[in-house]
């Protein structure tokens, strides 16, 4: 089975992490304008570019900087948009482990979906593939060590939601024989 190399757009909003190992991942859940699946407004946004008279909504991500290291889109398409090593700002105010700024030490997926509708059976594999791929790149990192935004800002975030069945990703990971080529470090 060929899988494709993941591209990579470089976003503008990340910075260098702390001396401290990356050994987390972060899953996410992502839809610009609400509801609204492609991934164009995503990727706009992360790249800095996002043009907010396009959608009534998009006025409060006025001067918003956010970033993700991956996004995994509804047909399983992955893109990068932040090197591993350097920290992306995908967590914001967060805490594992009684461990505060999970950005510091942690990876950020975002899977395009919302609260409403069901993730895809494409982005359960290519969301499972990716972190094999991370977790063979991290050793430090293993499967209980792949957490929803939920799970670290509880009070604040819901992502990536009920419609988000672990069961089913646990599943997909299980069964991931292929990794992606090398990511962008």
């Amino acid at each position: 089975m060929a899988i494709k190399p993941i591209p990579f757009l470089a976003s503008p909003h990340f910075n260098a992490r702390p001396d401290m190992p990356i050994n987390l991942i972060v899953l996410h859940a992502i839809s610009l304008p609400d509801g609204k699946f492609s991934p164009d407004h995503i990727t706009d946004f992360f790249l800095d570019n996002i043009d907010i008279s396009a959608h009534p909504s998009f006025k409060d991500l006025k001067n918003v900087k956010v970033s993700s290291h991956f996004v995994v889109a509804r047909d399983g398409s992955i893109t990068q948009f932040v090197p591993t090593e350097k920290r992306a700002w995908h967590a914001g105010k967060s805490s594992w482990e009684n461990r505060e700024n999970c950005n510091d030490y942690s990876i950020g997926i975002e899977m395009i979906g919302d609260e409403r509708q069901p993730f895809t059976r494409k982005q359960y594999t290519e969301t499972a593939r990716l972190c094999r791929t991370l977790i063979t790149q991290y050793p430090i990192i293993d499967k209980t060590r792949i957490v929803g935004h939920q799970d670290i800002a509880p009070t604040r975030k819901w992502d990536p939601g009920k419609q988000w069945d672990w069961s089913h990703f646990r599943r997909s990971f299980a069964h991931i024989k292929h990794l992606h080529p090398t990511l962008k470090t």
